[in-house]
């Protein structure tokens, strides 16, 4: 599941559209009819979490064949040239699922073929051309029109306002902490890939209670994951691969064998948890 990381990463895709006109919208959703977006402006793009927000306003007296519309501005809210912008009337919130992503200027291929064996490319959730044959391709998403978004930068844990303090109060709570870490009302925008990680630099086993650990112990496990997690973006905007060093792997670094399960809090989503025993031991909570 694309996590914070790579959420910005399609955010930081969709901000080189800023100003530019939607001349054509297509694409395989049934989630909206995608003919509303032509002729409508980009004008804002946010991000929160795991979720994109796009903004999509009225302009009048546009050229679109104007340079400026071609290439989009710079920030949220970029207006385009000739034009005067409003505040957009319309938003969409997109959602990527296990598989999703966001393309910029380019159609994903296929790699393989298909159940049919068919080479068919994939087909774009929501596919938008802009002047200057530029086009966003959003492919394996969910998405829906919604009102303005209104984020809460406290609890997005690649964002500078993220407050270290509601966190630590969080992981305080007598619940395993492979369920606490992705209860994305404290740590939007933390997936599973972060967890397994984390977890396992600091030693902790995933059925840990948060309310064990020791205070230097939640500081230390939530300092290591805000540096994975920036130290992933900056990897994925250097074009690295991140190297997993416990999730999807037969054998933690020191040799152990790995083990695995699904785990997720009842009547929620389970989601595959890897941990090595030996280095992440479990300790057993104390008799009340």
């Amino acid at each position: 599941m694309p996590e914070g990381p790579s959420v910005r990463q399609f955010h930081e895709r969709c901000c080189r559209l800023l100003g530019a006109l939607v001349l054509r919208a297509a694409g395989g959703t049934r989630q909206l009819s995608v003919q509303r977006l032509e002729g409508r402006q980009l004008q804002q793009c946010q991000v929160h979490g795991k979720c994109l927000y796009l903004g999509f306003g009225d302009v009048r007296g546009v050229d679109t064949g104007c340079p400026g519309n071609s290439s989009g501005g710079g920030g949220a809210g970029a207006g385009a040239e000739g034009g005067t912008a409003r505040d957009p009337r319309l938003w969409l919130r997109f959602h990527f699922g296990l598989f999703g992503s966001v393309r910029c200027d380019e159609l994903a291929r296929a790699k393989r073929p298909n159940k049919r064996g068919d080479w068919a490319d994939p087909v774009p959730r929501l596919l938008l051309h802009f002047p200057g044959e530029r086009l966003l391709a959003f492919y394996s998403c969910r998405l829906c029109e919604c009102g303005s978004p209104r984020p809460d930068p406290s609890t997005d844990i690649l964002e500078p306002r993220f407050n270290m303090d509601q966190a630590l109060l969080a992981l305080q709570a007598a619940r395993p902490i492979s369920y606490i870490l992705l209860d994305q009302r404290h740590f939007s925008g933390l997936g599973n890939i972060i967890k397994n990680e984390a977890l396992y630099l600091c030693g902790i086993h995933p059925w840990c209670l948060g309310s064990q650990l020791g205070a230097d112990t939640q500081r230390q496990l939530l300092r290591r994951l805000l540096h994975f997690t920036h130290d992933w973006l900056d990897r994925k905007r250097r074009r690295q691969r991140l190297q997993h060093l416990i999730y999807q792997r037969a054998r933690c670094p020191r040799g152990h064998t790995v083990q695995r399960a699904q785990l997720g809090p009842p009547g929620g989503l389970s989601r595959p948890t890897w941990w090595c025993p030996v280095c992440q031991p479990l300790v057993p909570a104390p008799l009340g």
